[in-house]
């Protein structure tokens, strides 16, 4: 089971920065998010991997599963929440002021929108 979750953290890994090293937004908003996929589950591994055991230790429990990786992900999926939504916004507010949604503000040949650089009357 460790080398299944180590290969899925890899390939989320590997897909993540794929996708943030794209020219689009939406690109690196998805790999951003799947780079933070990554991080909390390798984050979760950490307190090692045990099934049917109880988070909090008790007189007839044989074992007890970590509870601080299980915490330390909470928090964690919190704040991917809140970073993801402000990415999205920035990502909005450039999109509304270049006229393209090209991570440099460069034009593609097809996108026909506004020039960058120059204001909007």
């Amino acid at each position: 089971m460790e080398a299944l979750i180590a290969v899925i953290i890899g390939v989320l890994t590997a897909c993540g920065v794929y996708l943030a090293l794209r020219a689009r937004t939406f690109p690196v908003v998805i790999g951003l998010t799947l780079l933070s996929y990554a991080v909390n589950l390798f984050l979760f591994v950490t307190g090692r991997l045990t099934v049917g055991q109880p988070a909090v230790i008790s007189d007839q429990a044989v074992g007890y599963a970590d509870p601080l990786p299980q915490a330390l992900v909470l928090t964690a999926i919190v704040i991917s929440f809140g970073m993801t939504a402000f990415i999205i916004m920035l990502s909005l507010k450039a999109r509304a002021e270049l006229g393209t949604d090209q991570v440099d503000g460069r034009l593609d040949a097809g996108d026909g929108g506004d020039i960058p650089g120059e204001k909007r009357g």
